[in-house]
């Protein structure tokens, strides 16, 4: 699918001798079919890798242009024999969020398309650091009978296509040099070759340290999960990745439910993700301490939640009057005044007089209550 630099020239600049002229006649011909393949590959593309989630950047192609290949058989066309030869007269590109991506697309081409190994060709292997962005797996590819027949495809099943699959920082290198030129037939002077080397070296790494710090927060991720399920909430930091999965569990709906039923209101979801900060303000370092604090302070916070709402026609609460009142019956409870209240607002709700006012009256409510 790499451009190469004679594709300005002009069709009347291009001498092919009759075979060659013969197969370029033929290759105008099947185009619009080769153009229909393109369009069906592109979609079993899209579906076959759509199940790996976000890891997918782009499924992009293209049908050699007539031109092109005009000046491929000018230069190559001793090669070929017929137009059945020419592995690239459709190419696709598949571009992976992370290097170990490309590895999962890799198998998922293997396994949905019969592959072409002779002229397959993983260029990965080369160790070559200043061809980083061309550093992709090169397959050449037939559709399977099974697939051509699915597609309405049958006549196309024998035409060889080329699919390459590189990852994001791969393909983001590959443009850069492209667009400067680094890959022209003028010599690049030895200063410039050298400092592509380095930046190409640089890149590889920081691919291939994208993944590893990906796996090592997946297996994170798991190891806490398993953790939440047995219920060893004091072995989990803090984080907003672990308050996140731990809010699945819904650990304030008692709560809410028990609060909204003061009004017979309705609860409005809303995000609660904002009081992660707040509870690691509060000095909370594991959800074992947001868990003790739901239970040592969910009486607490009911009956603040219960004096505020109680006289009112309230009949719509948001999910987190639970939390908020926790944090502020955790706040009274530790004696703290009036400023430590407004803060709280302030960091909710954007600072404003009002929560001067609001704050005064929680202290008076706590004092009544005797909170303090």
């Amino acid at each position: 699918m790499k451009g190469k630099n004679n594709q300005n020239n002009t069709m009347e600049d291009i001498s092919l001798d009759m075979r060659c002229q013969m197969m370029l006649a033929d290759y105008e011909q099947r185009r619009p079919s080769y153009e229909k393949l393109l369009d069906a590959i592109k979609a079993l593309l899209k579906q076959y890798l759509g199940h790996e989630g976000g890891e997918l950047t782009l499924v992009s192609g293209r049908v050699k242009k007539v031109k092109s290949l005009a000046g491929k058989l000018a230069l190559k066309g001793q090669k070929y024999s017929s137009i059945e030869d020419i592995t690239d007269l459709v190419g696709l590109r598949i571009v992976m969020l992370y290097n170990d991506g490309v590895e999962k697309a890799a198998s998922i081409v293997e396994k949905n398309f019969d592959i072409d190994w002779e002229n397959t060709v993983d260029k990965r292997k080369t160790h070559d650091v200043q061809s980083f962005g061309y550093n992709s797996v090169h397959y050449i590819c037939r559709l399977t009978d099974k697939m051509a027949k699915e597609n309405g495809l049958e006549e196309l099943k024998n035409v060889r296509f080329e699919i390459q699959i590189r990852s994001t920082l791969q393909h983001v290198w590959a443009a850069v040099e492209h667009d400067i030129g680094y890959k022209s037939d003028i010599d690049v002077p030895s200063e410039y070759v050298r400092s592509f080397g380095r930046l190409a070296g640089m890149l590889e790494l920081i691919d291939e340290e994208f993944g590893r710090i990906r796996m090592s927060v997946n297996e994170y991720r798991h190891r806490m999960e398993e953790l939440l399920k047995q219920g060893k909430t004091d072995k989990i930091e803090l984080t907003m990745d672990s308050f996140k999965s731990f809010l699945r569990l819904e650990p304030f709906k008692k709560l809410n439910e028990r609060i909204a039923a003061v009004n017979h209101a309705e609860i409005f979801e809303t995000s609660l993700l904002p009081y992660c900060t707040i509870l690691k303000q509060l000095g909370m370092k594991t959800l074992g301490d947001v868990e003790r604090l739901v239970k040592e302070r969910a009486d607490d916070a009911f009956h603040l939640a219960r004096y505020q709402i109680g006289n009112t026609d309230l009949d719509i609460i948001t999910s987190a009057v639970g939390i908020q009142n926790l944090c502020i019956a955790y706040l009274l409870r530790k004696g703290c005044g009036k400023l430590a209240l407004k803060r709280l607002l302030d960091y909710l709700y954007g600072e404003s007089e009002y929560n001067d006012s609001q704050a005064e009256n929680l202290l008076n409510t706590a004092k009544q209550l005797g909170l303090q």
